[in-house]
């Protein structure tokens, strides 16, 4: 794997496929500290169709303005809580979240463990992923995979 992955044509068809069905897309993240935000901000017309995102690390954050429950930062219920509550707090049709464990020393999860909130036009479901390799690699794969469920969202 090379130490930059280009998510620059994948973020151009999300954005032209947004632009032309009018919907606005945000992101809530933890493990991705900001990357996921990163890269759809670079995308064509980024001021007209994403919103932004909340990049809640501490989990004090996620407890707090993101309403997850109290239990496990890296689960279901925390994930959908943090799709659910963006897309209130950004006024956006798509929402994805992401909570996970990159490592190396695993916390409340095996590292490679993360876990997917997807709030599509109010409707919000949850997946697990588990990722192999090095934390650089895990974002990496964490990023793509948000980026795919947000395709799955526009039908791109």
């Amino acid at each position: 794997m090379s130490d930059v992955t280009d998510y620059s044509e994948t973020c151009a068809r999300l954005a032209e496929a947004a632009v032309d069905r009018g919907v606005h897309i945000a992101v809530a993240e933890s493990l991705t500290g900001g990357n996921l935000a990163s890269e759809l901000s670079k995308a064509p017309e980024a001021g007209t169709w994403f919103r932004g995102g909340v990049i809640a690390y501490h989990e004090d954050v996620k407890f707090g303005l993101l309403e997850v429950p109290e239990g496990p930062v890296v689960s279901e219920p925390a994930a959908h809580a943090m799709a659910a509550t963006t897309a209130k707090l950004f006024d956006a049709e798509i929402v994805v979240a992401v909570t996970g464990e990159a490592g190396p020393e695993p916390d409340e999860a095996a590292a490679g463990t993360v876990w997917f909130g997807l709030d599509n036009r109010g409707r919000v479901s949850t997946s697990r992923k588990e990722f192999d390799g090095e934390p650089e690699e895990v974002l990496a794969q964490t990023i793509g995979h948000a980026l795919e469920l947000i395709g799955t969202c526009l039908e791109v």
